[in-house]
């Protein structure tokens, strides 16, 4: 079970160890660590389409751009992963990141607001394959349909309306605007190319 929880400027959420102990065990759990779970994962996926057996934690950070350290203090939060010198079983390690992330079972989505860009994303092939079925249906208001969703025991939000809809607590909600993340692109390219045309 996740809940959203906040410390200082750091976001973090409360992860369920139901299975460790004979008495359940929480643990807060900063969000970057969470969000770099799905990059190990389709990492390790990757080396294990190409026979992979067993991945250091140098080799997966060499090509993560992540360093060794890092990977295993961010594993360190859901157990102990591998051998000091023989590195990580990477089934074992895919298995067990898919089971923390909940990926080893189907979800239903439920896509809202059909315009190009969310036809899109409903009709992208590399959802399924993960486990997500996508539904989509039209949207007029994204608040009062956030409500709506809320109010229906929606859990999870992923949000690309270039609004932020409020939601209680409970509910996790990831806000992905393109043309943000496009406008903050551009303060980087103009910080080394300060004149236009050059």
């Amino acid at each position: 079970m996740f809940d959203r929880v906040k410390s200082a400027d750091v976001h973090y959420v409360r992860y369920g160890f139901h299975n460790r102990t004979p008495c359940s065990m929480t643990l807060d759990i900063p969000e970057v660590v969470i969000n770099r779970l799905p990059v190990y994962a389709r990492a390790l996926a990757s080396l294990a389409m190409d026979g992979e057996v067993v991945v250091s934690s140098q080799a997966l950070g060499e090509r993560l751009d992540v360093t060794p350290a890092q990977i295993r203090k961010d594993l360190s939060y859901f157990g102990r992963f591998g051998k000091q010198g023989r590195g990580y079983n990477v089934q074992g390690l895919l298995t067990k990141l898919r089971e923390i992330l909940g990926l080893d079972r189907k979800w239903r989505v439920c896509l809202v607001g059909v315009g190009r860009l969310g036809q899109a994303i409903a009709e992208y092939g590399g959802f399924e394959p993960q486990g997500f079925q996508i539904v989509a249906v039209p949207a007029q208001a994204a608040q009062q349909v956030v409500d709506r969703l809320v109010n229906a025991g929606i859990r999870a939000i992923l949000n690309y309306a270039p609004m932020l809809p409020h939601v209680p607590v409970q509910v996790a909600i990831r806000n992905i605007d393109p043309v943000l993340a496009m406008q903050s692109m551009t303060f980087h390219i103009k910080r080394h190319d300060p004149v236009p045309g050059k």
